[in-house]
């Protein structure tokens, strides 16, 4: 099992929207490194932090998991969508998405309590410069996740 931190702005889609449905497609993304981990890497079952970002309070909102195996993002066709690629065909398309289905919401682990926990220090949410919306997470950054939030 794979373990990934996914951004989300909370105006765009947050947790508690997550968790009214019974899964999202994960659309949108615009960087090849995010969509490579999605195409190739992403498994059905892999565990999500799922990160509200670009807020007044970024961190660790709820906890998901991938619920879909990677297939073309729609938005890259639609030419009303701000995610239109003039570039992407449906037979050759560039940009790939997952579903994702909430598990839990969790009390907001806050962008300066992750900075504050050793163990933690090489998370790549963490890393100056790191501005990725979806990044792996390592099993023992994880578990140490898990193990703050069920305090």
């Amino acid at each position: 099992m794979n373990y990934w931190l996914m951004k989300s702005e909370p105006d765009e889609i947050s947790i508690d929207d997550v968790l009214s449905m019974k899964s999202v497609p994960w659309f949108g993304v615009r960087n090849y490194q995010a969509r490579n981990f999605m195409r190739d890497a992403m498994r059905v079952g892999d565990g999500v932090l799922f990160y509200h970002s670009s807020c007044a309070q970024p961190g660790i909102a709820g906890i998901a998991e991938v619920s879909s195996t990677s297939y073309p993002d729609h938005t890259q066709f639609d030419q009303d969508s701000k995610y239109f690629d003039p570039k992407a065909t449906r037979e050759n398309p560039r940009w790939m998405m997952v579903d994702i289905k909430a598990l839990r919401k969790t009390r907001l682990l806050s962008l300066a309590e992750l900075r504050s926990v050793p163990e933690l220090a090489s998370m790549l949410v963490l890393q100056k410069g790191s501005r990725l919306s979806i990044t792996p997470v390592a099993s023992h950054e994880w578990e140490t996740i898990l193990a703050i939030l069920d305090k």
